[in-house]
């Protein structure tokens, strides 16, 4: 992902080398300030064009929009696919794509093809071209990132040829040729069933009629009933008038034809008992957690129900009413699961809606510099991250937000590679700048005038930090090459300084002695430990500068001894910084160096300045995250990090009022 160039800035020392403390002569170097971030080899990756990869992954919209294509759009599911589909999953035989390649997913969809009834393939189908237009973008990805390693431009990167997408489309299209042959099979035999049934229903008619004896006729009954059961199914539209029709002809049979009580009591008694074990599944189903299943389930036991002879007067209204009254629940449920869906998908429409607007909007507020372009990409990143909390939307609608938001998107990113390129010629002037200022640094590099060459140094840095930025490929380079000449400068100045005064020697002694004085105090109560450790930081800010070597150990055990003393007097955290703080402005103050009491102000101030932006910052992005699935968690830290932010700005404040006294004080 681009980033904006970084502002943080680096210790003194690592741009000089490490100057020695000022002395009374002002011949030393004072804190010099250090060039931008981007060369100091901490920035994060980034290229002249821009172009980034977006932190967010949705690969599951892209491949559901390319899979949606015309030529892989299926219909609606048949009856036959539904019952397959079940009868498949019982089975454990659907294919799981997940760890394939696109290759292997179009392989092993061509070998279900091949061996797996056609009915039982549709749910595999839809997961097949889905899993395929995944894989596809993620290789896609993989080969970008590959050619961007290899230093290629990103706007130069050729899409792969794509055969293995027509060999999927090609066993699509036969699948549907199958799929299609199969279904007008289905309706053929579902026509042919359906005469069948017609013509067994004519035999009910005429059986009432027939002159056979009393056991032919009933045998003949059984056999009609048996038909009708095996007949199979008929096309959805004769199913109530045929059912209709066929039961008032089993009805004038049992009304009109001569026969035995008890034959035929203990008929009604058989059909009685199977519509209450239909009753009781019914009732069952509502038990079952998938309101989907229940209402799928349910229809089989409708169309058995159908196929269940008459029952005796006494039970018939009973019975019919249990089992309507199980169906109702059971459909009242369904059909409340898919309102509180689509009420669902409308709220997630509306959200991406005003998703859809904010990215629009990022655009419309012109960024005109890197800073901005990051800002603004941290924007839509976080509205990238919201997005992929949210559900789909209305099928007609889905399709269609994500279409806006996606261009959306590419739009922003587009500006930006065009803003990126933009400064391709800018880095380049900036480029020959930087290696001039290196050439007259090398220049500088073994003089002997120490305060004149220091000066010079120092403006040569500021120059090189109101710079722009490079080309990331030169950054590393040119910022070694200037830095190189820097040390060589200041090393040989602070070899020099470190042989000057024996005075130094005498300071070390005394800064020893004192050392030893405080590790040895100990304190009665906390008001007059406080006042002496105060006094022996001014004994020791009197006494002077020591010999450069034992510079930074000799201050870190004093510091660390300091340190101590406060924490066992139970001194707080910001107590103790204001305190090195004072000891080193004082410090500054003592060496008669006004310009670096004034740039320790303004480093001060523009740290204000960013702190005040941190805040505003996270502060805007709480609104981002009112709608995520963690929000509360996710707000309660970013209300922390808000408190820290504004107690570090407070400390820095209370700094540069120190500064500002300590000025007005001479």
């Amino acid at each position: 992902m681009e980033t904006n160039e970084l502002n943080a800035s680096v210790p003194e020392e690592q741009v000089s080398g490490g100057a020695p403390e000022a002395e009374d002569t002002n011949v030393a170097a004072t804190e010099t300030p250090a060039p931008a971030a981007e060369e100091t080899g901490n920035k994060k990756e980034e290229t002249v064009s821009g172009t980034e990869t977006p932190a967010v992954d949705f690969a599951d919209e892209e491949a559901d929009l390319q899979a949606s294509a015309p030529e892989f759009d299926l219909g609606e599911n048949t009856p036959e696919e539904e019952s397959g589909a079940e009868g498949t999953d019982r089975e454990s035989g659907t294919t799981d794509f997940g760890n394939m390649n696109k290759t292997e997913i179009v392989d092993a969809f061509a070998e279900s093809l091949r061996t797996k009834p056609v009915q039982t393939l549709r749910r595999e189908a839809e997961a097949a071209k889905i899993a395929f237009y995944k894989a596809y973008r993620q290789e896609v990805d993989r080969m970008k990132k590959e050619f961007a390693a290899t230093g290629g431009a990103p706007e130069e990167f050729a899409m792969p040829d794509n055969g293995d997408e027509e060999r999927l489309k090609g066993l699509f299209a036969q699948y549907r040729k199958e799929r299609d042959a199969y279904i007008a099979r289905t309706e053929a035999e579902k026509e042919h069933n359906y005469r069948v049934k017609l013509g067994i229903i004519d035999e009910l008619k005429e059986l009432i009629n027939s002159n056979e004896t009393l056991n032919q006729t009933f045998t003949t009954f059984r056999e009609l009933q048996n038909r009708w059961k095996e007949a199979g199914a008929v096309p959805q539209a004769h199913v109530k008038d045929l059912w209709e029709t066929y039961h008032l002809h089993v009805e004038n049979f049992y009304n009109f034809i001569k026969i035995n009580n008890e034959l035929r009591d203990l008929d009604l008694k058989k059909n009685a008992e199977a519509k209450i074990r239909l009753c009781e599944e019914a009732e069952a189903l509502l038990l079952d957690p998938s309101a989907v299943s229940a209402f799928h389930q349910l229809q089989k036991l409708h169309e058995q129900w159908r196929e269940v002879g008459p029952v005796g007067g006494e039970y018939k209204e009973q019975l019919w009413e249990r089992f309507r009254e199980a169906s109702s629940k059971i459909n009242k449920r369904h059909q409340e699961y898919f309102e509180a869906l689509k009420e669902e998908q409308r709220r997630n429409l509306d959200l991406k809606t005003e998703l859809c607007t904010k990215a629009e909007g990022l655009l419309e507020k012109a960024p005109a510099s890197r800073k901005e372009w990051e800002k603004a990409s941290d924007e839509l990143i976080e509205i990238q991250k919201v997005w992929k909390t949210i559900g789909f939307a209305p099928k007609k609608d889905n399709t269609k937000i994500y279409e806006r938001f996606r261009a959306a998107c590419d739009r922003f990113f587009e500006s930006k590679r065009e803003f990126y390129a933009g400064l391709k010629s800018e880095m380049e002037a900036n480029l020959q700048a930087k290696t001039a200022l290196c050439e007259q640094a090398e220049a500088l590099q073994d003089s002997e005038e120490w305060k004149k060459t220091t000066d010079a140094l120092i403006a040569l840095q500021k120059k090189w930090k109101e710079t722009g930025p490079v080309a990331r490929r030169h950054a590393d380079a040119v910022w070694k090459r200037f830095r190189k000449a820097c040390d060589t400068f200041f090393n040989r100045k602070a070899e020099h300084f470190s042989q000057m005064d024996d005075r130094y020697g005498e300071n070390l002694e005394r800064k020893r002695a004192l050392l030893e004085e405080i590790r040895a105090f100990t304190f009665t109560d906390r008001e007059s430990g406080f006042e002496t450790l105060k006094d022996f930081q001014r004994r020791w800010a009197e006494i002077g500068f020591v010999p450069i070597r034992e510079k930074d150990k000799l201050q870190a055990e004093y510091r660390r001894i300091i340190d101590e003393h406060f924490a066992r007097l139970k001194g707080n955290d910001k107590e103790r910084r204001i305190e090195r703080f004072r000891d080193k402005i004082s410090n500054l103050k003592e060496g008669k160096n006004a310009r670096s009491l004034r740039y320790e102000r303004e480093r001060l101030y523009n740290k204000v300045k960013q702190l005040e932006a941190d805040i505003a910052l996270l502060e805007n992005n709480i609104g981002f995250f009112a709608k995520s699935k963690n929000a509360e968690s996710m707000i309660r830290d970013v209300n922390n990090k808000i408190a820290q932010t504004k107690e570090e700005m407070a400390l820095t404040i209370d700094k540069i009022n120190m500064i500002d006294k300590q000025s007005t004080e001479e």
